[in-house]
């Protein structure tokens, strides 16, 4: 058997916000769990049509269990004073599958770079320190095709994987689906021989949330409301 693989992971299980204010600016936080690129996508999206009077919309992000996927943006602000502040946060507090927004209201007085990276480093920390953390564990999705009288075969090998079918077709040749995590796909490879025919379905990497960890979350915002009473103004 090779090297055990670390399939485990933490991120934050449902939506939160932060705020920071400094000399009339307010930074608007907003914590999300994600799974892809393309929800990353429409979720910076959604902020900036319902944050349109912002002047900046900064974000980073990191995804999958092994951290292979990232980026952070400044969105006009200096180079690394926005951006690169969020994404210390989610890197200091070793997560992933998230995706942290901060929109800046500007107050009409210049905070410069030192004032902005702590800024929107504070109003970063604060929606995480609002949020839910859980551990997360990094799945692949399997099919296994196989004649129906070995139906209590592969059945009992799912039961000692503590696997369950997904969807499933039985008829004279049968086909499940089930997630196996990383750690065990080998394993479950080995363990199934010659009782049915197994593929790795690609392209497919979900991800389970399980043992949620509690972190005072208090909404104080929320997406769609008038954002009049933040305060409005042009960045000079």
């Amino acid at each position: 058997m090779g090297p055990q693989t670390n399939d485990c992971y933490k991120s934050i299980s449902a939506p939160s916000e932060g705020i920071y204010k400094e000399k009339g600016s307010k930074f608007l936080a907003f914590a999300y769990p994600v799974e892809s690129e393309a929800q990353i996508k429409d979720l910076i999206s959604r902020i900036k049509k319902e944050y349109f009077d912002a002047r900046h919309h900064c974000y980073a992000y990191r995804l999958r269990h092994d951290y292979s996927i990232w980026r952070a943006n400044d969105d006009g602000e200096p180079s690394s004073s926005a951006g690169r502040p969020i994404l210390g946060q989610i890197l200091s507090n070793e997560l992933s599958d998230i995706l942290i927004v901060v929109v800046r209201y500007f107050g009409g007085i210049k905070l410069g770079v030192p004032g902005l990276i702590k800024a929107y480093k504070t109003a970063s920390a604060d929606a995480i320190a609002n949020s839910l953390i859980c551990e997360k564990i990094a799945t692949n999705d399997y099919s296994v095709t196989f004649p129906y009288e070995r139906m209590n075969d592969i059945m009992k090998t799912l039961k000692d994987f503590g696997l369950y079918p997904h969807k499933q077709d039985f008829d004279n040749m049968c086909t499940i689906e089930t997630k196996v995590r990383l750690r065990d796909e080998e394993r479950f490879v080995e363990a199934m021989g010659d009782k049915g025919s197994v593929s790795k379905i690609e392209q497919t990497t979900n991800n389970i949330e399980q043992n949620a960890q509690k972190s005072n979350f208090h909404p104080r915002f929320h997406q769609g409301r008038d954002a009049s009473h933040l305060g409005r103004g042009t960045r000079v």
